[in-house]
């Protein structure tokens, strides 16, 4: 656990030093496919790029790293260090602006089991779809989340999580 949290933070602050960006923080709580609460930090760096702007909005998105909680009642807890590249539509607003992301990253699980479903390898894929609001250097949302080794090795059950989520910009 100890190391995990060493590797997180090193990772955070190398991050960090490349991008002229402040970095986001992010806190988020759901549950799992399986009923298992999960718990979510996370760091976000923006891309300093913007496509297809209209009246209606734009592209753009972030490089996003976590560290999930899985907290199990049914079997040992887990957690999970992850890393993806995040595309956001941010639809025009003035105070609030809705938007729309996904992503399709990588993270690595502690343990290859979660409340019985089977990941097969600790590697996994981690695909999202996320929507939410922003307004004033924040941001609420939702996010489902899907962890799969995409058949790199049996089994492959996967895992689903669905949470909420609170973003703050510095």
């Amino acid at each position: 656990m100890k190391k995990t949290i060493a590797v997180a933070a090193l990772t955070v602050l190398g991050l960090s030093s490349v991008s002229a960006h402040a970095v986001d923080l992010t806190a988020a709580v759901g549950q799992s496919s399986e009923s298992t609460m999960i718990y979510r930090l996370g760091a976000q760096w923006n891309w300093d790029q913007r496509w297809w702007e209209s009246d209606t909005g734009h592209l753009s998105g972030y490089w996003d790293l976590g560290y999930t909680y899985w907290d199990g009642d049914k079997s040992a807890s887990n957690h999970t260090l992850s890393f993806a590249p995040v595309f956001v539509y941010e639809f025009a607003g003035q105070r609030v602006k809705p938007y729309i992301e996904a992503g399709i990253g990588v993270a690595g699980f502690a343990n290859t089991e979660v409340e019985g479903n089977k990941l097969g390898s600790a590697f996994q894929f981690e695909d999202r779809l996320g929507v939410g609001l922003r307004f004033s250097g924040q941001e609420v949302g939702l996010r489902a989340i899907h962890y799969s080794n995409a058949g790199i090795s049996n089994p492959n059950d996967g895992v689903e999580a669905y949470t909420v989520h609170y973003r703050m910009s510095f």
